[in-house]
């Protein structure tokens, strides 16, 4: 078991240097970047390490490991420029077996104007003619989704580990091809609008023996590449490892407290098309029940600060929690909201 464990941990730290090899101008699938879950994204990302239970299927599959009952969360995300993003996962562990989670995302791009080249002309009366750029009158839906399952288990009492495989579609447009005819051939070519594709992700958790400091680590979106029309580029591979710890609380490292917790995490992020970037995020709680949260994202073009607040409370054998996450996107992008909501089974 010992070995196992070693080598999973070495396995984690040797893929940023493949991801810096790999590294490329762009990748496809960039709505995999935009992450789920109110609490995670309240931390400015910073949640490789804290996430458990059904949460644990956007960031990190091995945090499944730690649901004890059955749970799912929910969470609508309202994006840039009218993108509507909707998550669904859910948590069912299974005792010694070990735990299995099921995810489910949707992205609806909003209605887009379509436009042909061949509709670039004047229109109307003679002497009151006015341009059309292109307009044809119709519009179209892009839309994204993924379908996931995910086992976790606890390799040994601080050590869990978790894979997960999922399936990716993206589609740019309403019909699921289009014709183009080639002026110097006459030969009509066609093209998919779709691209689909199977990736996986893995991650580690591993509790220490001090105290409440904990690590993890995972690899998101390993596959083949994804391929519009005629051009193919790779997934939005990415590497988190992270630490978290209480600062204060009843296993905290410099203040005891019984009803208060303070928790501080950190993860480094390795896209594989992108410089390294940094989360950091903090999270004050009081009693369990009010939870307020910061994080700031360090190496991004837009994004930067965030912010949030939860709120958990039992209700006829159920546990609820219910998180709101803001995120600043720059001068001209506007802001994120996400909402999530969470139960629990007892």
């Amino acid at each position: 078991m010992k070995r196992t464990v070693i080598f999973l941990i070495a396995l984690l730290l040797l893929l940023p240097s493949v991801l810096e090899a790999q590294k490329v101008a762009t990748s496809s699938f960039q709505f995999l970047k935009v992450m789920p879950t109110a609490r995670g994204t309240a931390m400015g990302d910073a949640y490789v390490t804290l996430a458990s239970g059904a949460e644990a299927l956007f960031w990190n599959p091995s945090g499944l490991a730690l649901a004890t009952n059955h749970q799912f969360s929910t969470t609508a995300t309202l994006w840039l420029f009218d993108t509507y993003q909707g998550a669904f996962s859910y948590a069912l562990p299974l005792g010694e077996i070990g735990t299995v989670g099921l995810q489910l995302q949707y992205v609806h791009y909003g209605e887009i104007k379509e436009t042909r080249a061949d509709q670039l002309q004047f229109v109307g009366p003679a002497g009151n003619q006015v341009y059309n750029p292109g307009l044809t009158g119709s519009t179209f839906s892009p839309y994204a989704y993924v379908v996931g399952l995910t086992y976790a288990r606890q390799l040994t009492s601080g050590f869990s580990a978790g894979l997960t495989a999922k399936f990716v579609n993206e589609s740019l447009y309403g019909a699921s091809s289009f014709s183009v005819v080639n002026p110097a051939t006459g030969e009509t070519e066609s093209y998919k609008t779709y691209a689909n594709v199977l990736l996986f992700d893995f991650g580690i958790r591993y509790r220490t023996d001090y105290r409440s400091i904990e690590i993890g680590a995972s690899v998101q979106n390993f596959g083949s590449q994804v391929k519009f029309a005629k051009e193919e580029y790779p997934a939005p591979l990415a590497f988190r490892l992270g630490v978290a710890a209480d600062l204060m609380g009843r296993d905290a490292l410099f203040m005891y407290d019984e009803t208060s917790r303070f928790t501080v995490a950190y993860d480094l992020f390795q896209p594989n098309d992108y410089e390294q970037q940094m989360h950091v995020g903090v999270e004050y709680a009081f009693a369990g029940i009010v939870a307020l949260r910061a994080g700031y994202k360090i190496n991004y073009d837009n994004d930067g600060l965030t912010l949030g607040a939860g709120v958990n409370t039992d209700l006829a054998g159920f546990n609820l929690g219910f998180d709101y996450s803001y995120g600043t996107m720059g001068d001209y992008l506007g802001k994120v909201h996400r909402i999530s909501l969470g139960v629990k089974f007892k």
